[in-house]
Order: C-alpha cells, then sequence, then structure tokens
C-alpha cells in the first residue's frame, strides 16, 4: 500500500507561488523604484530602537531604509536568494538588521513582539488574506503600527495584472492580489483588533532607461509573474501578451526621450493594533 502523503491544495498552491517568485531576479525590479520604497520607510518616522519586522522583505527595499533612521529591523521573505540578497546588500551598505526565511502566513515570531509590522507589495500575494492580517496583527504589540503599500486594481501594476490574467487565467483557489489595494476589502479584513486604519492612496515611479519594449523584455527576464506567464504559453501566445503589455507601457509612459516613466497607483495602509 502506498502511504506516501499526498500535498494538500494549499501546499500545491503555495509550492506554485513559490516558484513563481523564485524565478527571474526580483533585486533587478526592486531598483526601478527603491526611491519610492526609501520615501515610503521615511513616512513610518521610526523611533531610535523600534523594533520592526517587514514581512516579504524581498532584498530589503523598505527594511534597509528602517535601518538607517535607526529601528531595529527583522526582514523575513518566503524565497531564499532573495534573503540572501538583502543581507548582502545590508552588509554593502553598513546596515545592521536581520534576515530570515519565513511565511507570512506562519511568520516565526511569538505574539507582540514587534512596535511596526510592515509589508510593501508583499504580503498582498500571499494565497489568505485573513490568515495575513490575522498574523499581521498578532506579531504587532498593541498600539503598534502596521503598515502596508499595496498596488491597487486601477493602477498601472493592477492593469498590468489583468492583460496578463487575459492571456495566463490566476489560480482559481485564491482571491486577487490587488484586492488589498481596494479600500472597503482592507477595513474588512481589519475590522477586528485594531482601533484605527487609515487608507491613503500614493503614487509609484517606475523609471527605466530604455523604452517601453525593452521593458516589457526586461519584466519578461526578471520578473516571477510576467516570467512564468509567457513560460506557460506557446509562440503565438507569447507574441499576443508581448504586444499587449507593450501597448500598456507604451500607453502610460511619460517619458519622451526614449525612456520609460510610468507612474503606479497604491494603497498607503496605515493600522494601529488595539
Amino acid at each position: 500500500m502506498d502511504t506516501t502523503k499526498q500535498p494538500t491544495d494549499l501546499e500545491v498552491l503555495k509550492g506554485k507561488l513559490k516558484a513563481v517568485w523564485s524565478a527571474g531576479d526580483f533585486a533587478e525590479i526592486a531598483r526601478s523604484f527603491e526611491a519610492g520604497a526609501a520615501e515610503f520607510a521615511d513616512r513610518l518616522s521610526l523611533a531610535q530602537g523600534a523594533k520592526v519586522l517587514d514581512v516579504a522583505c524581498g532584498n530589503g527595499n523598505t527594511a534597509i531604509p528602517a535601518a538607517k533612521a535607526g529601528a531595529d529591523v527583522t526582514g523575513v521573505d518566503l524565497i531564499p536568494y532573495l534573503i540572501d540578497q538583502a543581507e548582502e546588500r545590508a552588509a554593502a551598505e553598513a546596515v545592521e538588521a536581520k534576515f530570515e526565511v519565513g511565511d507570512a502566513e506562519a511568520l516565526p515570531y511569538d505574539d507582540s513582539s514587534f512596535d511596526a509590522v510592515v509589508t510593501m507589495f508583499g504580503a498582498m500575494f500571499a494565497p489568505r488574506p485573513d490568515v495575513v492580517a490575522s498574523e499581521l496583527k498578532r506579531v504587532c504589540r498593541p498600539g503598534g503600527l502596521i503598515t502596508m503599500a499595496n498596488w491597487t486594481p486601477e493602477g498601472f501594476i493592477g492593469q498590468m495584472f489583468k492583460v496578463t490574467g487575459r492571456h495566463v487565467p490566476p489560480p482559481a483557489s485564491m482571491p486577487s492580489p490587488i484586492l488589498w489595494g481596494v479600500e472597503e476589502v482592507v477595513k474588512e479584513r481589519f475590522r477586528d483588533g485594531v482601533t484605527e486604519v487609515e487608507l491613503v492612496r500614493r503614487p509609484m515611479r517606475f523609471d527605466f532607461p530604455f523604452g517601453p519594449a525593452d521593458t516589457v523584455e526586461y519584466f519578461r527576464r526578471y520578473y516571477g509573474p510576467t516570467q512564468k506567464a509567457f513560460d506557460a504559453l506557446d509562440a503565438e501566445g507569447q507574441s499576443a501578451l508581448r504586444a499587449d503589455l507593450e501597448h500598456l507601457w507604451a500607453e502610460n509612459n511619460e517619458a519622451k526621450d526614449g525612456t520609460t516613466v510610468v507612474m503606479s497607483e497604491y494603497l498607503d495602509v496605515r493600522v494601529i493594533r488595539s
């Protein structure tokens, strides 16, 4: 009799998501909005020595500026190579911060461990938003700050996901990540265990030194979701996806000098834990 344990549907889904975000090299994409990430961290106005957890920290775009401001920062991410990159970046910039592998849906920390819990374009992609909201609240101390930066459906990145989804449908078993950019949805997900919810839509600038067509190729090479979408299509499908993405980037490009500058909206979420 075969006693091999079969993976659950959730385990299969998480494995697929991990493969998506392990593809490419997200640090290359993160560089394009590094300045905006530093501005997001600066607006936190963290106290010296504040214990901060950066959930789904990537290569340290938010964690490192927060540490430079004097916070005691821990970054956690599901993808090991991103943790390696964050550690290398922190060392290169002479910043003290701790980085470790972990899941936004099962954070490896005790209750009420942090003064502030932040996540920028990270935890929104976990498959169970109710579990994410519960974990962010759990590890934050009473009176502490929980803050998220989440792409909105109407913003450029939200539109890019929609274009891609027309060619390669996303998993039907999880809610759309960009619902984290809808005010009413966020209020519902944080309806319990908090005293304040502040929501502000803000712009994020993407800046590339080449035109829209090359920008699409850049995302195909380095951005896991785009790379995996292209890999899932045959040659004809890839050509159609590329054409639609090039049109989207060109239509939204504000640069007139052969480069690409696109503004994308995100929802700045600030919650005070009760």
